[in-house]
């Protein structure tokens, strides 16, 4: 009688953006109501280690544990509807989230992703990398991009931009690698005085440990990067990197391996054709002259 070969290991498939974003938006509610896991629990008898899996992307919440969880926090209307409709699709990969199609909350997936990654690789054609940019730059740029903002809008988008770099400070800070076509340093923003004190900050920044910049000249002629800007979110051992795209329909999120490989093999060549950090710290002291 032959032996009886062994069951291989299930292999848990990573979580999707949609997952991600679910188990964020569940978490904060659940710390908006003022509930620990263990008070939801006695609420919902809801198992603790599955809220814990819940609301650390390691499972899809079941439609009635989400309904429940949703009872337990308030969650009526429009948002209920939008975290149901997470849950039905949190096994899909890719994702177009549209500007109309946004969750209420003061966080969008992307901060959510970029707060939970381990690095990110942002490059810029036309922008100051959101991350390195001064709060007078920001508030240009949103003045320039959106002309009917409101005043309160803003300041809003400005707000939530110099918070996020809070993630550059912490004690285990996001390892930020910017490449920065040098067409977005050359572009006037706001007014000669913003882009001095702007280009000033990024010498400033990329003196950190955790922080390279790396500008790409113009003499380096047409490039991979010109089609668009991108950010590729690095996960290590927590999951697989989350492309995004930031687009006039919304933000573009890629997860397919196929495209995962392009955009690291992308970044690879922009790497290789930009100036070195060294030397684009002169380009940016020679640019800020020009201003």
């Amino acid at each position: 009688m032959g032996e009886i070969a062994p069951l291989s290991p299930v292999r848990r498939q990573p979580p999707t953006v949609r997952l991600r974003r679910l188990a964020g938006e569940l978490r904060r509610l659940r710390q908006e109501a003022g509930l620990s896991q263990a008070e939801v629990t006695e609420k919902t008898d809801v198992n603790l280690a599955t809220l814990h899996r819940i609301e650390t992307a390691k499972t899809k919440p079941q439609l009635r544990t989400l309904n429940a969880l949703l009872d337990a926090y308030g969650v009526t209307g429009d948002r209920r509807t939008d975290l149901v409709t997470l849950q039905k699709e949190a096994k899909q990969r890719g994702w177009l989230h549209g500007l109309e199609a946004e969750l209420p909350g003061p966080y969008s997936t992307y901060i959510g992703l970029e707060a939970e990654a381990q690095q990110a690789i942002n490059y810029e054609s036309l922008f100051i990398p959101g991350l390195l940019q001064t709060e007078d730059y920001a508030r240009a740029v949103v003045r320039g991009v959106v002309p009917t903002a409101t005043d309160a809008e803003v300041e809003s988008f400005v707000t939530a931009r110099m918070r996020r770099q809070a993630l550059l400070d912490s004690d285990t800070p996001l390892r930020l690698w910017a490449i920065v076509d040098q067409a977005a340093l050359s572009r006037t923003v706001g007014s000669d005085a913003i882009m001095r004190a702007q280009l000033a900050h990024i010498v400033q920044q990329a003196q950190r440990p955790h922080i390279t910049v790396q500008v790409i000249p113009f003499s380096a002629g047409a490039h991979p990067g010109m089609p668009g800007s991108f950010i590729v979110l690095k996960f290590g051992a927590d999951g697989p990197d989350v492309i995004h795209i930031d687009s006039m329909v919304g933000d573009l999120f890629l997860e397919k391996e196929a495209d995962i490989r392009l955009y690291n093999h992308i970044c690879e060549h922009l790497r290789a054709i930009a100036l070195s950090p060294a030397a684009t710290a002169a380009l940016l002291a020679s640019l800020r002259e020009d201003h």
